[in-house]
């Protein structure tokens, strides 16, 4: 294993200050993949002071000549593609080809970033006198904080570290502990790229005492968060001390609507193996399926075969086409909310249980009729491989369905008829829609949540300005 498995602060790699470690588990085998720091707060202001120092510098150096840095740490991402896939495999426990095309869209990040921080102009305003000019310019914000979740512990850390440093800032990362060595690869790369000591700066630790250590520091900036509601609320409370600023992408419950113009085989199919995506942790994973009545049944049908027929395991492994769950604790969890479902009037059609597999976190992909929009099954954000499927009769009741929630991030909608799409894309309150596709986000594409899931965005020119101060620049007397 890499000796560079370690924090990264202040452009050396270093242990924790407490001079703790934990043990990085294979969610697939239960065995120990490597050993790295877990330090706390003490790591964490070391980190931002270093921060701090950093982005003097950083924040004055040339678009271009940062972005030359970023393009090159892209390259060395494309090089160790699957090195570096198989590595992220073993920690998160996601099929191999999953991995490498989270890695390939966390490189293009690097390279996007690194051409959209050369186009971060200002405007120039037409004033309402002649004698006075006024523009609007873009700088650097400052230190960010950067607290990013397991479940995509490739993209998740390059959406907000890429757009972060193109746009000037200087940036302290923790990574899950779950998940850290595809966080310290990343650096890797960064530090060989040549970025500036202190310009990144990795930590490895107890979330709540780095949380906060970033939450209460006056020189953090901004903090942004992957992660669920329930911790994006305590950040917003915390973040009125010192009038932090939040980019959140919290949790979500997306509806995959289906109306009856499409091949229900077909899409019955391909939404297996959307739902079933990294084992159904995905902030954006299609959750409630609302599908029209005419057509309910043999979608259930369908989809009950496909499901019976993927293969699960460990992500190295040949034909794995779903791996585990990230830990005992997600998994329990997801068996309780499944338990709770079934006494609750739902109908488990196919799966239902851990895997056959002795060793791992498993769960087997389960699909569940439902019939009651309260059923925790409905309600709930589920993040885990378990399908809901529930019917509509009109279109009016299919968007009433989708809108019952409190989340607001991704949406999904199948049909073969213009107006409807239209219409329906229009009414459901989300901040994704995706007609007829499973992947409605791009690097090139502003990314957020409507309610409870979240704020700000990410990706695309709005994920650059996201860390930048605006100036208004007016000069009297011309």
């Amino acid at each position: 294993m890499n000796t560079t498995l370690k924090q990264y602060i202040n452009g050396e790699w270093c242990e924790a200050a407490n001079r703790k470690t934990w043990d990085v588990i294979n969610p697939a085998t239960e065995e120990v993949v490597a050993t790295v720091p877990f330090g706390n707060d003490e790591d964490c202001k070391l980190a931002i002071e270093a921060a701090e120092s950093g982005i003097k510098s950083w924040s004055k150096t040339n678009a271009f000549e940062r972005g030359a840095i970023l393009k090159k740490a892209s390259a060395l991402m494309h090089q160790r593609l699957e090195e570096f896939a198989r590595l992220t495999v073993m920690e998160s426990g996601k099929p191999l080809m999953e991995a490498i095309g989270e890695w390939r869209v966390a490189a293009n990040y690097f390279e996007w970033y690194a051409e959209e921080g050369k186009r971060n102009g200002g405007t120039v305003l037409t004033a309402n006198r002649n004698n006075k000019r006024m523009s609007v310019i873009h700088q650097p914000m400052g230190v960010i904080g950067a607290i990013t979740a397991w479940n995509f512990p490739a993209y998740n850390p390059a959406r907000c570290w890429s757009a972060a440093l193109g746009a000037g800032c200087s940036v302290v990362a923790k990574a899950s502990e779950y998940t850290p060595i595809t966080a310290m690869l990343m650096v890797q790369c960064l530090h060989e790229a040549g970025l500036p000591k202190g310009v990144m700066n990795l930590v490895n630790g107890d979330a709540a005492s780095i949380g906060n250590e970033m939450l209460n520091n006056k020189l953090v900036r901004k903090i942004s968060f992957t992660g669920s509601t329930r911790v994006g609320k305590i950040l917003m409370d915390g973040a009125s001390k010192t009038n932090k600023r939040l980019s959140l992408e919290l949790g979500g419950n997306a509806p995959v609507i289906v109306f009856p113009d499409v091949d229900v085989k077909k899409i019955a199919e391909e939404s297996v193996i959307a739902k079933l995506r990294n084992a159904g942790q995905v902030c954006i994973a299609p959750q409630r399926y609302i599908v029209h009545e005419k057509m309910a049944d043999q979608f259930l049908d369908f989809a009950a075969a496909k499901m019976k027929s993927i293969k699960i395991g460990f992500g190295l492994d040949a034909g794995v086409e779903m791996g585990p769950m990230i830990n005992s604790n997600q998994r329990a969890n997801l068996e309780r909310l499944v338990s709770s479902a079934v006494s609750a009037g739902a109908e488990v059609i196919t799966g239902g249980a851990r895997g056959e597999n002795q060793k791992g976190y498993f769960y087997q992909p389960t699909l569940v009729k439902n019939k009651s929009i309260e059923n925790p099954l409905f309600k709930n954000e589920i993040f885990g491989p378990v399908m809901p499927v529930i019917a509509f009769a009109s279109t009016e009741e299919a968007i009433q369905l989708a809108n019952a929630t409190e989340y607001g991030l991704a949406s999904y909608v199948w049909t073969n008829d213009l107006k409807t799409s239209i219409h329906v894309s229009e009414q459901i309150e989300f901040g994704l829609v995706g007609i007829n596709e499973w992947y409605p986000q791009a690097f090139e594409a502003p990314f957020g949540g409507w309610k409870q899931s979240g704020l700000g965005y990410e990706s695309g020119r709005e994920g650059l300005l996201e860390y930048t101060e605006k100036k208004l620049i007016s000069i009297g007397g011309v």
